[in-house]
């Protein structure tokens, strides 16, 4: 666990891991849960589909394609314990494939209409 006050800045990290210097990193889906294992039931956007949710949220510089830095102010959830359990899906592609998802943003897909 990592304790911080509600409203303090919360830097993070992705670090990947390759020999490959080709590739880089894109943060497609960043989601808080005030449960560790069911991040579907309650949960708070911060990004989602490259998609920023969350006003907080800003990235900073990295020297490195293969190292992603953000950060956004910390939160709890009301009515719940102070705990709150962060779950992040990134991307991994090749450097200037512009067809790659590391590529595309922010997507924004519709809602489906829920047939009869």
């Amino acid at each position: 666990p990592y304790y911080v006050h509600i409203n303090q800045n919360l830097f993070l990290q992705a670090y990947l891991h390759s020999s490959d210097p080709n590739l880089v990193l894109f943060l497609d889906t960043c989601v808080a849960s005030p449960t560790p294992h069911n991040s579907t039931a309650v949960t708070y956007d911060i990004i989602r589909n490259g998609c920023v949710r969350d006003s907080t949220y800003a990235t900073y510089y990295s020297p490195h394609r293969h190292i992603l830095r953000f950060k956004f102010k910390a939160f709890q959830f009301v009515w719940s314990n102070p705990v709150v359990y962060l779950r992040c899906e990134l991307v991994v592609c090749r450097a200037y494939d512009y067809s790659s998802r590391c590529y595309q943003g922010c997507i924004n897909r519709p809602k489906r209409e829920a047939s009869s």
